[in-house]
């Protein structure tokens, strides 16, 4: 049987594309070298809670077209993301907001005090170019902020001091003159009832999938399958890494079950300090306090988020920004374009970071731009 097309990975760019395709007619197989479908977003229930198995996901976005697609597959709740930020035994609203800021300069009670004394501390960088992220960093908040609630968390996420770290990974930091704690701006936000899985599960409807199935261990025979082949996977593995390997950040996590109804109070906590290990931890029932015979157990799974360093075979979550990485993608990317009837799509196809509304506008458009041929 010959399919429209072939669906590499079974995360939320393919469920988006083959929603699409099945509401036009058009017949896809799903292939996914996991055993299990949803990628990073998947979630998994465990004792009556839905455990994020690869670390927290809250669907945010600005587009209404986006999340009224979503919302098509799934119902979500009205979680609002404020995550904590803890450093010796203190601790600090996330994203900087009045609340950190007083917190941190117990004198600072009004936003003109706060511009003010960040203004203050930035001057140290007036006149200059920042040559790597600390520099950025300070340039932008300060170095109060910065030595209490990013140094230490940065240099753990990406396994290098600041130093040594390009000044485009901090482009900006968002600042909050206001006391309010909601990290996101976006006009819609929250997490699905029932977790991912169930909504990715609905997106993908009657598609055929394909299970602990390796694309590029059979890539021939899976590609004669389609007219076209949709690839989500890392595209320098696509090509046998015939340039070198492009370079990612891997993450490793622990999860343990507490004799605790309620252990941190929050779904989040950041761990600033460079001699904890790991980044946070998630308290998962807190993304589902509608759940009432989850969230009101007498127990709770909490996951503790390690970055790590990757290398072939480990899972990569994102992209390292830098010069050689950004020049070699353009060498695969040149590769890709020469490619007939295959599209790269998606976080490591792409190798750029997405937000799940990124992700879900991207494989809409990928799918418009392809029927639109």
């Amino acid at each position: 049987m010959k399919f429209d097309y072939l669906l590499v990975g079974a995360g939320l760019f393919n469920a988006t594309f083959a929603a699409l395709a099945r509401k036009a007619g058009k017949r896809c197989l799903v292939v996914e070298k996991r055993d299990h479908i949803a990628g990073n977003i998947y979630t998994r229930k465990q004792d009556g809670i839905n455990i994020h198995l690869y670390g927290a996901h809250i669907f945010h976005t600005d587009d209404k077209a986006c999340w009224d697609f979503v919302n098509s597959f799934a119902e979500f709740n009205r979680y609002t993301n404020s995550p904590v930020a803890l450093i010796d035994g203190k601790l600090y609203n996330l994203p900087f907001n009045m609340n950190t800021f007083h917190g941190i300069w117990s004198d600072v009670v009004t936003p003109e005090q706060a511009r003010k004394r960040i203004a203050d501390q930035a001057a140290e960088m007036a006149g200059k170019t920042p040559q790597n992220l600390e520099e950025q960093a300070i340039s932008l908040v300060g170095r109060d902020i910065y030595e209490l609630l990013i140094k230490g968390y940065t240099e753990k996420q990406w396994g290098r001091a600041c130093t040594e770290l390009s000044a485009d990974i901090i482009k900006r930091l968002p600042l909050r003159f206001t006391y309010d704690n909601n990290y996101f701006n976006d006009r819609f936000q929250g997490i699905p009832m029932g977790g991912y899985t169930a909504m990715v599960q609905a997106m993908f409807g009657d598609t055929e999938i394909r299970l602990n199935c390796d694309f590029l261990a059979n890539k021939k025979e899976l590609s004669a399958l389609a007219d076209k082949v949709i690839y989500t996977g890392t595209i320098d593995s696509y090509f046998d890494y015939c340039f070198g390997e492009l370079e990612y950040r891997s993450l490793r996590f622990e999860t343990e079950k507490r004799s605790c109804s309620n252990v941190q109070g929050v779904a989040v906590i950041n761990y600033t300090s460079a001699d904890i290990p790991y980044t946070r931890s998630i308290e998962h029932k807190h993304f589902e306090p509608e759940d009432k015979a989850g969230f009101e157990a007498p127990y709770s799974f909490v996951t503790n988020e390690y970055p790590a360093d990757w290398k072939r075979g480990d899972e990569p979550y994102y992209p390292v920004n830098n010069s050689r990485n950004g020049e070699l993608y353009k060498k695969y990317a040149e590769l890709a374009g020469k490619e007939e009837n295959i599209i790269f799509g998606g976080r490591l196809g792409m190798y750029r970071y997405f937000d799940m509304d990124d992700t879900v506008i991207a494989a809409m458009n990928c799918f418009n731009q392809q029927e639109s041929l």
